[in-house]
């Protein structure tokens, strides 16, 4: 047997090792992930819970991952985001915007976004001595990021517009990749403000349009927190976000850890033996679970369930053959981002898009059965009504998207 460095065997009869089939995982995924049984009517702070982050890069994300999994609407998830502040989004695993759950955030916070935000200062500061007048960026970042904070403490809450105006020297414009056909001109505002979050001091707020919109109100961090961000150590963050990852995730390899937390596969390591997490097989390796989650979980009755692009039920793994199948190029662009999907019984079978007529097209990829189908045809119909009048769009869209939205 292969062992990982610093993990225990799991202390199963006679020495042997816990077994966990693809189709076991996919029990687990579905479970977990609530996508099977009756569909909860309570709090969508919940769904941030038991998916531990709810990606949202594209906000659209948010509200669908939530309304696939609960029977609310809209309003229930806005209310959620921006009036009880019960979950918050931040910058976090990998450089990507996530909402998290309030008792989340300080995790995250340290086990992963400390370190993203040096790396993007860093990067910002460089960009600014070479493509700027500005000789000693450290300093002069230093100030303008005092001085905008200073003014959104003033103001309460502010757009970025509004910042702008008080400090312009948020206004200060970066050329990237001149002379290239994709050059493009940008203010600093945006990564000011990106920074400022990354250090904890700052909050994304209610959009400056509907729940679609990717423009925010910004807040200090005290709205949320009124003593502050808590700190935490990162070592111990990193161990605590590994043991709530495989809560929701695991079994599963550590490298799909090391890739959904951004880690380097030391501290992936160090975290999972912190956690006392075992050694599994699967059947496609080694694996690794908690400790005190080695029971078999059976299959339950299986429910369609429509998924939006970015879910983070298929972005929750960088191995994804035991649940995806054959059906990776329909459904993720090139850049890795996975498209909208239908799940049934813990495994991927359709896509779908969301037509300027409200319609919710669906294709199925796999056979479910005609009953299946039909309760496939029922969920969009149910999602199409709470989507309403809003129209939705992957912000990077997949073959099968772009096939449905042209027929």
């Amino acid at each position: 047997m292969v062992e990982i460095p610093g993990l225990p065997t799991p202390p199963t009869r006679v020495g042997l090792v816990r077994c966990v089939t693809d189709s076991e995982r996919r029990a687990r995924l579905a479970a977990r992930h609530g996508l099977v049984g009756p569909m909860p009517s309570t709090d969508p702070a919940d769904a941030a819970g038991a998916m531990l982050a709810l990606h949202a890069t594209d906000p659209c994300t948010v509200y669908l991952s939530v309304l696939a999994r609960m029977s609310v609407d809209t309003d229930a998830v806005s209310a959620t985001l921006y009036d009880e502040r019960s979950v918050v989004r931040m910058l976090g695993m990998r450089r990507t915007v996530f909402v998290v759950g309030r008792e989340v955030a300080p995790i995250v916070q340290a086990a992963c976004t400390r370190a993203v935000a040096v790396i993007e200062r860093r990067r910002l500061i460089k960009h600014i001595e070479e493509l700027t007048p500005i000789t000693d960026a450290g300093p002069w970042l230093a100030d303008v990021e005092a001085a905008t904070f200073a003014a959104l403490v003033a103001r309460g809450e502010a757009a970025a517009t509004e910042l702008a105006a008080d400090e312009p020297r948020l206004r200060t414009a970066l050329l990237m990749a001149e002379g290239k056909p994709y050059a493009a001109k940008q203010n600093i505002t945006s990564r000011v403000l990106g920074l400022l979050a990354a250090d904890g001091k700052i909050v994304r707020g209610r959009p400056l349009g509907s729940w679609t919109s990717t423009q925010y109100r910004w807040s200090p961090m005290t709205s949320v927190y009124p003593d502050g961000l808590p700190e935490l150590d990162p070592a111990t963050a990193r161990a605590e976000l590994a043991r709530r990852w495989l809560r929701v995730f695991g079994p599963a390899p550590v490298t799909d850890l090391k890739w959904w937390a951004g880690w380097t596969l030391g501290d992936t390591r160090k975290a999972l033996a912190e956690i006392g997490a075992v050694e599994v097989d699967l059947d496609t390796g080694k694996g690794v679970l908690l400790a005190d989650d080695l029971d078999v979980v059976a299959d339950a009755a299986p429910r369609p369930v429509l998924l939006p692009a970015l879910d983070p039920t298929p972005m929750g793994w960088s191995d994804r053959g035991w649940f995806l199948g054959e059906h990776g190029p329909a459904l993720f662009d090139r850049s890795g981002n996975i498209g909208p999907t239908v799940f049934w019984n813990g495994r991927i079978v359709g896509g779908w898009a969301h037509l300027p007529s409200g319609e919710i097209a669906v294709r199925m990829l796999a056979d479910i059965g005609s009953e299946g189908a039909a309760a496939v045809t029922a969920e969009a119909e149910r999602l199409a009504g709470l989507i309403g009048d809003v129209r939705v769009r992957s912000r990077f869209a997949t073959p099968l998207e772009r096939e449905l939205l042209s027929s």
